[in-house]
């Protein structure tokens, strides 16, 4: 039982953590209506230079936003050969992810990985001065920074600038009709994405105590099937707050799903494929629905009219 409730703690703080890619994944991909794959190396990138800069004796909380900041201009790279030389958003993402396979290797001096584990860091921090463990220290932390993510967003796409960013994604057409730049907006709303993508990352580093070049690997995939989970579980949450606060619980959902079954046995190598399929059955599952719910109502609209058919027929005999 111990074991099951210490894997469920660290299922939970992993989440956490790794919420915040999946704000960025949400804030491309249903508020812009952009199909980002900067995602991966974004996050990659901030634990790499999270770890490089911990190496080099910064402090772990100026670690975190160099990371931070290093995402965001992955998004800003991604946002530049979209918005202004007009590849499409999915290749300029891939050109993207693709060339920060390189330059995390070169931020890390060709290592494929570094460790940071005898290096103090924000989580462990918490770790001493509360004399709790690291996955009860990664709750916190992520849990902090989980709730004051959610109130600056809430706060921010409630601004002129904010609420023009998501009308863009929204109707593009019509905003611009407006005179909002569109161009600049998707810009924007890359930059922010993929600076929660580099938060993540270093955070997800700290809590590791490594970061790695292949670590962001997938993480588009889990972000989908975060999102995916929450809209389901809160599929009737109208208020913005709700909605990314389903992404965040969406994430955890996940985390404790792949925790419960790599205990049931399943092997970790088979994590990519579970992802995929809880993300194609979540996509599945409500136009299956859909398409069912219209054939029934067809039906009943049919046998209706030729109950009333026979009735007529009747009533002239």
């Amino acid at each position: 039982m111990n074991g099951l409730l210490a894997s469920m703690l660290g299922a939970v703080s992993q989440g956490l953590i790794w919420s915040m890619m999946v704000l960025g994944v949400y804030i491309t991909f249903k508020l812009l209506n952009i199909a980002d794959m900067t995602t991966d190396g974004a996050f990659a990138l901030g634990g790499c230079v999270c770890a490089t800069m911990m190496l080099a004796g910064l402090d772990p909380t100026l670690a975190l936003i160099c990371g931070s900041l290093a995402g965001g201009v992955a998004g800003a790279v991604t946002g530049v050969l979209h918005t202004f030389f007009g590849i499409p958003a999915i290749l300029a993402g891939i050109l993207t992810q693709i060339s920060l396979w390189s330059i995390n290797l070169r931020i890390m001096s060709d290592k494929s990985n570094q460790s940071v584990n005898k290096i103090a860091s924000d989580i462990t921090f918490w770790v001493y001065k509360l004399g709790i463990t690291q996955s009860q220290a990664t709750l916190i932390v992520g849990l902090i920074v989980a709730i004051a993510l959610i109130a600056i967003l809430y706060w921010f796409f409630g601004t002129e600038l904010g609420a023009a960013l998501r009308a863009t994604g929204n109707n593009e057409d019509m905003i611009r009709a407006l005179g909002v730049d569109t161009n600049h907006a998707k810009l924007l709303g890359l930059v922010i994405a993929n600076v929660l993508c580099g938060l993540s990352g270093a955070l997800v580093c700290q809590s590791t105590k490594y970061a790695d070049v292949g670590m962001g690997t997938g993480a588009i995939v889990i972000g989908l099937a975060s999102i995916v989970i929450g809209e389901v579980i809160f599929a009737h949450a109208r208020n913005f707050a709700m909605r990314l606060s389903s992404a965040v619980i969406g994430c955890v959902i996940y985390f404790v799903i792949r925790a419960v079954v790599l205990r049931l046995g399943m092997k970790a190598n088979d994590m990519k494929l579970l992802s995929a399929v809880i993300v194609a059955l979540a996509l599945c599952i409500p136009v299956a629905m859909q398409k069912y719910r219209a054939a029934k109502s067809y039906r009943e609209r049919v046998s209706e009219d030729e109950e009333a058919t026979d009735a007529l027929e009747q009533k002239e005999a």
